[in-house]
């Protein structure tokens, strides 16, 4: 069959969604549109650039997220229709992808001599497909871990209080744990968010009046059903221990998503700072 090429740049929200040079493949049977109105099923998901950042060692790391301007979950599995290349194609991306916008969904570091190399990241979902490039444009530059104009940093997290502490976007696998089929698995999750300033909205409502932290938890990989309870859980306090729990339907090797946003809200209100995910692994007998 025979594909025509279509290719658009797509900024959006304050964040780098696909800001670039964005290609869907399509057949000449599909819509003329390759965005079909949000909330309707048959749509793309489209990755998204995030930004990148400069590490303390010269390396530096690009945050990445999508639009699944789909209503449901779709499962994408490596290979043909999600890799990222080249070095791929498994970068650490997702394949169970959540319906709407995700940012800060993982980070991949590339080493001091990247330069103006670049990666692709390519995603087919019903028939339609989307590349972006990922490089060190200076223009996408963030700060996942300040924001300059107030001092907010995102909270820290743990999976055990005397294990290591994580902060901003997933680079690698956070913790690995074991769990059985249709057993609930204990998820205690320890916060601290401490560089809430005058500026920022948390502490203009005051500790103790509304939300400040939220905690949520998403599947992230694997080959069956995740229910999480609670999914997601309210905490006034800028401290303290979040415990859900994760039932798995079936056996396999999965990745689950804890997310922590402080009161900037999702993707940090658009400037991807300040909030904190990490990547959970889990074996399932």
């Amino acid at each position: 069959m025979v594909e025509y090429v279509r290719s658009v740049v797509a900024c959006a929200g304050g964040a780098i969604i696909a800001c670039g040079l964005v290609t869907f493949a399509q057949a000449p049977s599909q819509p003329s549109l390759p965005l079909a109105p949000l909330g309707r099923a048959g749509n793309a998901v489209i990755p998204a650039q995030e930004g990148w950042w400069r590490n303390a060692d010269g390396t530096a790391t690009f945050l990445l997220g999508y639009f699944n301007r789909n209503e449901t979950v779709l499962e994408i599995p490596i290979g043909p229709n999600n890799r990222i290349e080249p070095g791929g194609p498994d970068m650490g991306q997702p394949t169970t992808f959540l319906p709407h916008r995700q940012s800060g969904m993982f980070a991949i570091k590339v080493p001091k001599d990247f330069g103006s190399k670049r990666l692709t990241w390519t995603l087919t979902a019903n028939g339609q497909t989307v590349s972006i490039p990922l490089w060190l444009n200076p223009p996408y530059v963030v700060d996942p871990f300040r924001n300059a104009s107030n001092g907010n940093t995102p909270p820290r997290i743990k999976f055990d209080p005397a294990g290591p502490e994580h902060v901003a976007g997933p680079t690698a696998i956070a913790t690995k744990v074991d769990a059985s089929t249709n057993v609930p698995l204990s998820l205690p999750l320890w916060f601290v968010d401490a560089a809430e300033t005058v500026g920022h909205p948390a502490a203009e409502g005051g500790r103790g009046r509304g939300s400040a932290v939220k905690v949520s938890w998403s599947k992230y990989r694997g080959p069956g059903a995740v229910t999480f309870e609670p999914q997601s859980q309210a905490f006034a306090e800028l401290q303290g221990k979040a415990v859900a729990t994760a039932t798995f339907s079936s056996p396999g090797s999965y990745v689950i998503r804890a997310q922590v946003n402080d009161a900037s809200g999702e993707g940090g209100g658009g400037d991807q700072c300040c909030w904190t995910s990490a990547h959970v692994a889990v074996q399932v007998k």
